[in-house]
């Protein structure tokens, strides 16, 4: 398959692109730079200094199959990256007849802000960043495109396992976590085997 990621110079995207190479997909890292990622065989690197480029973001997807998100900042203050991103990614999609779409978000966000202590204190702590998430949710769902919106917890550095559970009444607790090798493994098994269609699944091991 042929597969795009959004944030690809990130630790999620990162594993995105490594897990999907080596699985055989030909992969279009989207970067903002031009030193952000390495060449390899079958990666083929898209430049997007700026996410509202509808053109090059259009120009990077043409042709593809599946559209992986992984989108986020370190940032601090208030933040659009997230939502930003998704709509130039969503005008494009229409626009290339795309139709796969795999987000990540993170559990807290919209609807699963349910008032648990995980949420608030989440919220607490990255308001700005969450209320990004809302929005970005906001325009996915809104949207025509086959989507998937994932929502991971505390994100590790742990080697890929394969052994994690997700699903749309997952429980997650102050203690759930999830590898981004691991989460990674997750995004491309939606963007090439869609289970969770117009969904938005947990997930955590």
């Amino acid at each position: 398959m042929k597969i795009v990621v959004f944030g690809a110079s990130g630790g999620t995207g990162r594993e995105t692109v490594r897990q999907g190479l080596a699985a055989g997909h030909h992969v279009t890292a989207v970067v903002r730079r031009t030193d952000a990622l390495q060449a390899q065989s079958d990666l083929q690197i898209a430049v997007v200094p700026d996410l509202n480029d509808v053109r090059l973001v259009q120009e990077a997807m043409d042709g593809c199959d599946a559209v992986v998100s992984t989108l986020g900042t370190n940032a601090r203050g208030p933040v659009t990256v997230c939502t930003d991103g998704v709509r130039s990614i969503l005008l494009a999609m229409n626009r290339t007849g795309v139709r796969r779409l795999v987000v990540v978000s993170a559990h807290g966000a919209a609807e699963s802000n349910d008032g648990s202590f995980y949420a608030r204190s989440l919220r607490a702590m990255l308001g700005d960043k969450m209320r990004d998430k809302d929005e970005m949710e906001k325009l996915i769902r809104s949207s025509d495109v086959d989507w998937t919106i994932v929502r991971p917890p505390a994100l590790t550095k742990k080697p890929h396992t394969g052994r994690y559970h997700a699903g749309t009444d997952l429980k997650i607790r102050l203690t759930s976590k999830i590898s981004r090798a691991d989460l990674a493994d997750f995004l491309l098994r939606e963007a090439t085997a869609p289970a969770h269609t117009h969904q938005a699944p947990r997930i955590a091991v």
